[in-house]
């Protein structure tokens, strides 16, 4: 497809699934009714809980559960593809969960899973996170060819790895479903987006939480869409929302051309 109008939804999602599956459904149809083509949700759209272990409270069987069936039911109904955020899935440690992107394509069949490989470990003093004890990584990157050029998944913290985003055949839109913390998106975030985009000539796609959730957390916000060359072409700062840009073939094939990156590279 030479052209595709891509939707980024921003959420603030709450402890309960219900209503979060709730505002998803309403937020991907505002996304379908604007013409969107594939939509993202952002990491944790389904649940951001009071305590770590409540998303593995919520966890499902890998192919069943209402989460799941949610996302396949949304893709189907407004006949796109859906990128799901994050998913918590089983796996053997009863006390942890697999944080696992689902993409859906327009008949609601699920094409791809990718699961998070980059656990988040932060600690300033009186802030701290270590979502290792709730999550177990993943350890396979995770790329699909589409009627929008080839995708690429990758979860938040794994934006820090760069290495992660240098795939060969290169991915012509990256994914990066995030909940990025108020700290670290405020001195980070768009520099991190960016760069992925402009290193890979890439398109990046970039849905995140971004507001105060009941838990206390404050999200940074900030969903945006990148082009190739590393400009924002869409972007919400705050608050619930649908950012949406059309990614284009023919520019993505015109900067490779210039600036030949993926052949000139030595170093694996």
């Amino acid at each position: 497809m030479p052209h595709a109008r891509i939707a980024a939804v921003q959420m603030v999602s709450a402890p309960e699934v219900a209503p979060n599956l709730a505002a998803a459904a309403r937020l991907v149809a505002q996304a379908a009714g604007n013409g969107a083509d594939l939509v993202a949700l952002p990491e944790y759209f389904c649940i951001l809980g009071r305590h770590e272990s409540d998303k593995v409270r919520v966890r499902e069987r890998d192919g069943s559960g209402p989460i799941q069936d949610a996302l396949a039911g949304m893709a189907q109904r407004h006949r796109l593809w859906l990128v799901g955020g994050t998913v918590p899935i089983e796996c053997a440690d009863p006390a942890r969960a697999r944080s696992a992107c689902l993409v859906f394509d327009r008949d609601g069949r699920r094409v791809a899973r990718y699961d998070k490989i980059h656990l988040f470990t932060f600690d300033a003093g009186d802030e701290r996170y270590d979502e290792a004890r709730s999550i177990e990584p993943g350890d396979t990157p995770v790329a699909l060819d589409s009627p929008f050029g080839r995708l690429g998944l990758s979860i938040c913290y794994d934006l820090r790895f760069p290495e992660l985003y240098r795939s060969d055949p290169p991915v012509d839109v990256w994914f990066v479903p995030s909940a990025f913390t108020a700290t670290t998106g405020a001195a980070h975030w768009e520099t991190l987006l960016r760069a992925r985009a402009i290193e890979n000539l890439a398109y990046v796609v970039a849905p995140a939480q971004g507001g105060l959730h009941a838990n206390g957390r404050r999200t940074h916000g900030h969903t945006l869409i990148a082009g190739p060359w590393g400009e924002v072409l869409a972007e919400q700062a705050e608050g619930e929302g649908v950012v949406i840009a059309e990614i284009d073939a023919n520019r993505l094939a015109e900067v490779r051309k210039s600036l030949p990156v993926h052949s000139n590279r030595r170093l694996a």
